[in-house]
């Protein structure tokens, strides 16, 4: 990794790991079909369920729209998840 993708694993080791997985099978969607909805692609969406990319402010929100959720339900931070 170089340059930014580096700060972003960095940035996202410090964070609680993203709950768009269970979200996402809670909806009883694939990682396929949320890709498709959210206008990405499948690998990005395994990407962020795996917590190794921090989408976009817009893409976060498509997504937690779709799993009818909030950005902050699916993705909290670690003062979030210490609480």
């Amino acid at each position: 990794l170089v340059g930014s993708e580096m700060c972003i694993r960095d940035r996202m080791s410090t964070h609680p790991k993203p709950k768009v997985k269970s979200a996402r099978l809670l909806a009883e969607l694939t990682q396929a079909q949320l890709a498709a909805k959210a206008g990405v692609s499948r690998q990005t969406i395994i990407s962020i369920e795996r917590g190794d990319y921090a989408p976009s402010v817009y893409l976060a929100l498509s997504i937690a729209h779709f799993l009818n959720s909030t950005v902050e339900d699916l993705f909290p931070t670690a003062q979030e998840d210490k609480s």
